[in-house]
C-alpha cells in the first residue's frame, strides 16, 4: 500500500494541472541502512509493486529510477506528459465567482496521526475522550485508501464556474465512474488580496465511509458565503 501511495502522489502533481494521461514514470527508493536483508526481501518487492500497480491503473508503467541506501526509507518518483500549451491548465486562472470543489476529503493526516497515537498512551490519553479506538481504527482505513485512490478524475482540489460544478459533482459520482468518487462544493472565489480563510460559521461535511449508502437525491452543498 505504501508503494501505491507514493505512485498516487506523483501522479497527482499532473491531474492537478488537468492532465490525465502520463508518457512515463520514474521511481525512486531509498532502502533503509537500519532494515535487516530479510526485511529488505520481504518489504521492498511489495512496495515496488505497489508502485507499478498503481501506475498500470493510471495508463502508465515505470520505465526506470533511481535507488540508493539512507538511514530511513523514502518512496517517490517523476512523472512526464508532452502536451500542448492548451492542453493543461495553469492553477492561477480562477475568477471571482467562480467556486472551489473537493474531491476527496481532508483529515488523512489526523487520521493517521490519531492511530498512531492508539500505541503511545500518554498521546491517546488526550484524545480517547472524544473518540473511540473502533473510530480511529476505521478513520485510518479510511485515509489509507483515499492516499491511495489515483486524483485522475480531477485533483483533490479544483476550481469551476459556479453554473458547471453542481453537474461536475453528479457526473464525478454516476455509475460507471469508479466506486467510492465522490465531489462537494466547499467555497467560493471572491476578489480580494489572493488569500483563504475559513469563514466563522463553517458547515461541516460528514463523509460516510466507503460502500456506506449516501441520502438519495441529496443535492451537492452550497458554497459558503464570504471569501474562502
Amino acid at each position: 500500500m505504501m508503494g501505491r501511495i507514493a505512485c498516487a502522489n506523483v501522479l497527482s502533481d499532473l491531474y492537478a494541472m488537468g492532465v490525465t494521461e502520463c508518457d512515463n514514470m520514474l521511481m525512486l527508493l531509498s532502502v533503509s541502512q537500519r532494515m535487516s536483508h530479510e526485511e529488505r526481501d520481504k518489504v521492498m518487492p511489495l512496495i515496488i509493486q505497489g508502485f507499478r500497480d498503481a501506475a498500470e491503473d493510471g495508463g502508465t508503467s515505470v520505465t526506470g529510477g533511481h535507488t540508493v541506501l539512507n538511514p530511513w526509507l523514502i518512496v517517490g518518483g517523476v512523472a512526464t506528459a508532452v502536451c500542448q500549451s492548451n492542453e493543461f491548465i495553469m492553477p492561477d486562472s480562477a475568477v471571482p465567482g467562480d467556486v472551489l470543489v473537493l474531491t476527496k476529503p481532508l483529515g488523512t493526516h489526523m487520521a493517521v496521526t490519531a492511530h498512531q497515537w492508539l500505541d503511545m498512551p500518554e498521546r491517546w490519553n488526550k484524545i480517547k475522550l472524544v473518540v473511540t479506538r473502533e473510530e480511529v481504527e476505521l478513520a485510518y482505513q479510511e485515509a489509507v485508501a483515499s492516499m491511495a485512490t489515483l486524483n485522475r478524475t480531477g485533483g483533490l482540489l479544483v476550481v469551476l464556474p459556479r453554473a458547471q460544478a453542481a453537474r461536475f459533482c453528479a457526473e464525478l459520482k454516476a455509475p460507471g465512474r469508479g466506486p467510492g468518487l465522490q465531489a462537494w462544493i466547499v467555497g467560493v472565489v471572491e476578489k480580494g488580496p489572493r488569500g483563504a480563510r475559513v469563514i466563522d460559521k463553517p458547515r461541516l461535511i460528514e463523509v460516510p465511509p466507503r460502500g456506506a449508502p449516501e441520502s438519495p437525491g441529496e443535492p451537492p452543498p452550497e458554497p459558503p458565503r464570504g471569501p474562502c
